[in-house]
């Protein structure tokens, strides 16, 4: 069938089915909060700007959650601009006035309530949205921002990876916005479907499931897709290129699918043929692969400005440079690994803040560091075993405490500092000295199964260990995680730690990059 205008199918179809439920952290009221009439009765207010982030405080919004987005997108190769429309299903949570969205860089043209125009402006990096008629709370009810965006646009960040054939997306951690108008916070996670218009000679790829191709007037193509769970701002994918889709088979009937530049795909194949023993080690050790495909973006660009780190776990694709991915195995396999483990920490269960991020990259670096080690690989300080490496960054504890901050206490300046790293993987690796290896491996297994398709917190994590372990480690967990020295090492009376002195307390070797500060690479 052809079309001679762009389809966009009914909102209720598209928008999926009803997220899932997260774990926001506690709101502040940037801008006001509900108010009472003379009567006493509660009146609508504007939705604070802000959802309290400790990292970012003013990202994100309240008054409302995000049950899902629509993201209708054509991209034209001639200008290099796209042309959007975004979609988004709320439900409030307070009586509102107006309501806001993160938006930055974004040529907003309408804004529309329940079908209805609304007034809007933007401001700093909110899109405000006042809707004919104030919303009531628990109202449900679609947002619905027609707007343009230019993926080569200056901005102070930005998310857009522009390719010579394309885009790819970065979103981690605040840049979604760059993209899409949304509520730009990893606690409000949302369905998402996607449709991608694009010239027939190239292809559209986005998180999740292709469900729909259109063959359309003009030589234009679009293509839909849908995630089946719940997915983060800062997680979602959208390509745009000269791709090959490559489909294998991987364990326990799981499909995985690459998404490469066709010039590069023979080039790329070994590496890509690593990913079902990748996934096959990991769910031996964390259960079945929690979504329902999984594949690799090497992005075609070869700009080492492209995006700053080496590997993004978007969630079913990972984004890469593709040129890393040319190297031998051993000299990937384990930062593959860190990626794929995203998929459980990270992207199944989401932080709850960003102060969390130990929990994604913590857990990364550990399983990364292991399967590195089993390999036989030796790492990049000529290490062999995971009990070297912990003991080498144990000695640097109070060193890193001191210049980056406790392990679970970051801010903006040091967020991917390797405490959030290495530092995390240490606190993992003194609980499981602690507690031992099965009843170590049933927390992580716990933690996974009841926070899935959700986000949590590192007040959940210690919950659940305490839980399992039959014990409160709430004290020993946040002597790891937030005090201002390094404790003893279980099992470890003879490990030291190295005294902070002046010449150490300068910043720490903070790369370019914040993954890679990854101990996997």
């Amino acid at each position: 069938m052809r079309y001679r205008t762009r389809l966009t199918a009914p909102a209720a179809a598209l928008l999926g089915t009803a997220a899932a439920t997260t774990l926001a952290p506690a709101a502040y009221a940037a801008s006001g909060g509900t108010s009472r009439t003379a009567s006493g009765k509660d009146a609508a207010a504007p939705g604070p700007e802000t959802l309290g982030d400790p990292v970012f405080p003013s990202l994100g919004n309240d008054g409302y959650r995000v049950a899902a987005y629509h993201l209708d997108l054509a991209y034209d190769a001639t200008t290099k601009l796209v042309e959007g429309e975004a979609t988004l299903r709320i439900r409030t949570t307070q009586d509102l006035s107006r309501l806001s969205l993160d938006a930055l860089g974004l040529d907003i043209r309408s804004v529309r309530v329940g079908g209805r125009a609304a007034t809007y402006e933007q401001v700093d990096e909110k899109l405000r949205i006042t809707p004919a008629r104030p919303l009531p709370e628990n109202t449900a009810t679609t947002i619905c921002v027609e707007y343009g965006a230019d993926p080569r646009r200056a901005l102070t960040h930005t998310a857009w990876v522009p390719t010579p054939d394309g885009f790819a997306v970065c979103p981690q951690p605040n840049s979604a916005h760059t993209v899409f108008p949304c509520n730009d916070h990893p606690a409000d996670k949302a369905d998402f479907t996607f449709r991608i218009t694009v010239p027939s000679t190239l292809r559209g790829v986005a998180s999740g499931t292709l469900v729909r191709t259109e063959i359309l007037d003009g030589d234009r193509t679009a293509y839909s897709y849908r995630s089946r769970s719940p997915i983060a701002t800062e997680l979602v994918q959208i390509t745009v290129g000269d791709y090959v889709v490559k489909d294998r088979q991987g364990p326990n009937g799981l499909p995985l699918r690459d998404v490469v530049p066709v010039a590069r795909a023979e080039a790329l194949e070994p590496a890509l043929a690593l990913t079902p023993g990748l996934v096959a080690w990991l769910e031996q050790r964390l259960g079945a692969y929690p979504f329902e495909t999984y594949g690799l973006l090497p992005c075609n660009s070869d700009d080492p400005a492209a995006f700053d780190f080496t590997g993004l776990e978007t969630q079913t694709l990972t984004l890469y440079k593709p040129n890393y991915l040319l190297q031998a195995e051993k000299s990937i396999g384990s930062h593959m690994m860190h990626e794929l483990v995203h998929s459980y920490f990270g992207n199944s269960v989401s932080p709850g803040t960003w102060a969390d991020l130990w929990l994604n990259e913590g857990h990364a670096d550990f399983y990364g560091l292991l399967y590195r080690y089993e390999r036989g690989w030796t790492d990049s300080l000529g290490l062999t075993t995971m009990e070297a490496r912990m003991k080498n960054t144990y000695a640097r504890g109070d060193q890193w405490r001191r210049t980056s901050g406790p392990v679970a206490a970051p801010n903006e300046a040091n967020l991917f500092d390797s405490q959030r790293y290495l530092g995390g993987v240490l606190v993992l690796y003194a609980l499981r000295e602690f507690v031992g290896e099965a009843t170590f491996g049933a927390i992580e297994r716990t933690f996974l199964d009841r926070y899935r398709g959700a986000s949590a917190t590192t007040e959940n994590y210690i919950s659940v260990a305490s839980e399992i372990a039959g014990q409160d480690l709430s004290g020993f967990l946040r002597d790891w995680l937030y005090g201002t020295t390094t404790p003893r090492m279980p099992n470890h009376p003879d490990w030291t730690v190295t005294p902070v002195t002046t010449s150490l307390v300068a910043p720490q070797n903070r790369t370019a990059g914040h993954h890679d500060n990854s101990a996997t690479l």
